[in-house]
């Protein structure tokens, strides 16, 4: 018995520790939590959507709808994709999805639509908006003067603000976590793009991924992308979160 109370005694005063100290319990929670299963399937939309690999995509969709993804938030996915991986890409995962939704509605099953994005209301500068959203994710004051790609090609930043992060961005049926993990799959599954898939490792960092998390998502994607693009992923992750 008096085992039992020192037991108990040491599990209270544990879990008092964390409570008053919530940084050490938010480290704890960020090394225990692995992604979740609608994130793993996210990330082999994406991917193989990115891919063009149409036939394991179908597979992923319908799993990602037996997982709990709703219609809306896979419409929204494959959209997103085509900011990284162009429009031929994201239209064949859309169709790809379609005939999915279909069959499934054929055969009785009723899949959660989901809500749709807000319209955003907003008549201020498209610019703006974007260059805020980008500092928020990346937790970094914009330059006041373009530099590199942005001041050799300045239309190439305007798109990237305006529209990738103004437009899209800010559609709200998707989280910026589940934003960047798109963004990372897409980026991870076409290659050759490493100082890219640097900058949304760290923003992934930013929105909430654990460095656990990140090393987590290389083992994820390795199936849909093959080991030659894993490695570099993966030594890019390696890189970022030693």
């Amino acid at each position: 018995m008096n085992q039992y109370k020192i037991i108990v005694s040491i599990l209270f005063l544990w879990s008092v520790s964390m409570f008053t100290n919530p940084i050490k319990a938010q480290e704890v929670m960020a090394i225990e939590k692995g992604l979740s299963v609608q994130e793993k399937n996210i990330i082999s939309i994406a991917a193989l959507t990115a891919k063009g690999d149409l036939v394991n995509l179908k597979m992923a969709l319908n799993n990602g709808l037996e997982v709990g993804l709703t219609v809306n938030e896979i419409k929204e996915i494959l959209v997103h994709t085509y900011a990284y991986c162009g429009f031929p890409r994201s239209i064949r995962g859309l169709q790809t999805f379609m005939e999915v939704v279909n069959e499934r509605k054929a055969k009785g099953i009723t899949d959660k639509m989901g809500r749709e994005a807000s319209i955003i209301k907003a008549d201020d500068n498209k610019y703006e908006r974007g260059k805020k959203v980008l500092e928020e994710l990346t937790k970094t004051p914009a330059p006041e003067k373009l530099v590199g790609y942005a001041a050799f090609a300045p239309i190439i930043d305007a798109f990237l603000k305006e529209h990738l992060f103004s437009d899209i961005f800010e559609r709200d049926n998707l989280t910026y976590a589940q934003r960047e993990l798109v963004t990372l799959s897409v980026i991870s599954a076409i290659g050759d793009a490493e100082p890219m898939l640097k900058g949304h490792l760290a923003i992934a960092l930013n929105v909430g991924f654990s460095p656990k998390q990140l090393k987590e998502f290389i083992v994820v994607i390795q199936p849909n992308i093959g080991i030659e693009k894993t490695k570099a992923a993966e030594k890019t992750v390696n890189d970022l979160v030693k």
